[in-house]
C-alpha cells in the first residue's frame, strides 16, 4: 500500500524566519516604548509635585558664597557628575565629590560657605555617610535628592533625616521588569538636576555673553553667541576716506588696510559709500586717478551692527557675495569685519 503523499506546507522555512524576526522586532519596540512611557510619566509626575521644597533648595543654592558640592554613589554618582558640570557651565560654581574619595581626604574640598547636594535613591547609601556627618558638623546646608522610599518616613533613611531640604522623586516604577535596575529613578534625578540648574541660571540672569565666557573653546559657544563686536577690526585698521579724497590716495588706503575696499564718509562722518575692486575695474578706462572717491563709490553699502551675531554677519556676506562688512553705530562706521575673521573664529 502506497502511503499518501504529504501536502506541502504553505509556509516555507524562510517565511517562518521572517515572521519570527518580525515578532521579535515588534516585541523589542514594545519594550522600548514601555520604558519611554514609564520614564515620561515619571517626569510629568515630578513636574506636578514641585513646590515649596524646590523653592527652598533654590534659595540655598542661589545664595551660597562658595561652591555646590554634588555627590552620589553608583548610578546616582554618574548623574551627580553631569549635574555638577551643568551647573558649572551655567553660572553656578559646582564640583563633584566622590563619596569614597571624600572619606580619604577629599572632604577638605568642602568648606563653610558651600552647599552640599547628595543624590541617593534609597536614602541609605552608606558611602555618603561621612559627607553627611561633615556637613552637619560644620553647619553646611545639605540638600538631598531621594527616591519615594528614601524619605525620612522610612526607617534607616539617614540622608533625608539629616538634610535641610529633601527633594523626593515621584513614586513611579523602574522601567526594568524586575524593578531593580535604576532607570526611571535616574532619569528623574537627571531631569530634576537640570530643572535646578536652569532655574538658578534664570535667577542669576546668566546671559548668552556669560555662556560664551565659560565656553571659549566650544564651537557651540562660538557660533551661538559670538558678536560682531568681538571680531571686528577697529581704529586705524578701518579703511576710511572722505568723499573728496583723490582716488590716488584712496587706492593707497585700500592697499595698506588689505580689505579689498575702502569706506567713504561725508563731512558728518556718516558712511555714504564704498569703493571696491569692482568699482576700480568699472572706472579703469575713464581716468580713474583723476576722480575722487565720491565719483567712484557705490552708494549705500551693506553694513552690520556691533551687537549682531557674527553668524548673522557671515550669512549676510554669503548672501550678497561680498567679503567685508562695515560695522556701524547709527550711520557712523566703527569697524570692519572680513569673512576670514568669522571663519577663523570657527563660524561656518
Amino acid at each position: 500500500m502506497i502511503a499518501p503523499r504529504s501536502r506541502p506546507s504553505s509556509t516555507t522555512g524562510s517565511d517562518v524566519e521572517r515572521q519570527n524576526a518580525g515578532a521579535s522586532a515588534a516585541g523589542d519596540i514594545a519594550v522600548a516604548r514601555r520604558v519611554l512611557d514609564l520614564e515620561a510619566e515619571a517626569l510629568r509626575a515630578m513636574a506636578r509635585s514641585l513646590g515649596e521644597t524646590f523653592l527652598t533648595a533654590l534659595d540655598i543654592l542661589s545664595t551660597v558664597t562658595g561652591r555646590v558640592a554634588v555627590s552620589g554613589m553608583g548610578k546616582s554618582g554618574h548623574i551627580g557628575r553631569k549635574l555638577a558640570a551643568t551647573m558649572a557651565s551655567t553660572g553656578t560654581l559646582a564640583m563633584f565629590v566622590h563619596p569614597g574619595e571624600a572619606s580619604h581626604g577629599d572632604l577638605g574640598m568642602i568648606a563653610p560657605g558651600d552647599a552640599v547636594l547628595i543624590l541617593s535613591n534609597s536614602g541609605k547609601t552608606p558611602e555618603v555617610g561621612d559627607i553627611v556627618a561633615y556637613a552637619k558638623r560644620f553647619a553646611i546646608p545639605l540638600i538631598a535628592v531621594v527616591g519615594p522610599h528614601g524619605t525620612a518616613d522610612h526607617p534607616g533613611c539617614f540622608l533625608a533625616e539629616a538634610a535641610d531640604v529633601v527633594l523626593a522623586l515621584p513614586a513611579t516604577p523602574e522601567a526594568c521588569p524586575m524593578g531593580l535596575t535604576p532607570t526611571t529613578s535616574t532619569t528623574a534625578m537627571l531631569a530634576l538636576g537640570d530643572a535646578l540648574a536652569i532655574a538658578l541660571l534664570q535667577r542669576k540672569g546668566f546671559s548668552a555673553d556669560d555662556f560664551q565666557v565659560l565656553h571659549p573653546g566650544g564651537r557651540l559657544g562660538r557660533s551661538s553667541v559670538l558678536k560682531v563686536a568681538n571680531l571686528m577690526h577697529v581704529g586705524d585698521a578701518v579703511p576710511i576716506v572722505a568723499t573728496d579724497t583723490p582716488m590716488s590716495e584712496a587706492l593707497l588706503t585700500m592697499t595698506e588696510k588689505s580689505f579689498g575696499c575702502v569706506g567713504v564718509v561725508n563731512g558728518d562722518g556718516a558712511l555714504v559709500g564704498i569703493v571696491t575692486d569692482g568699482d576700480l575695474r568699472r572706472h579703469m578706462d575713464d581716468g580713474l586717478l583723476e576722480h575722487t572717491a565720491a565719483d567712484v563709490m557705490t552708494l549705500s553699502p551693506r553694513t552690520i551692527r556691533t551687537q549682531a551675531l557674527a553668524a548673522e554677519a557671515l550669512g549676510k556676506m554669503n548672501a550678497n557675495a561680498i567679503t567685508s562688512l562695515f560695522v556701524t553705530e547709527g550711520s557712523t562706521p566703527v569697524g570692519i569685519l572680513h569673512i576670514h575673521d568669522c571663519l577663523r573664529a570657527g563660524i561656518a
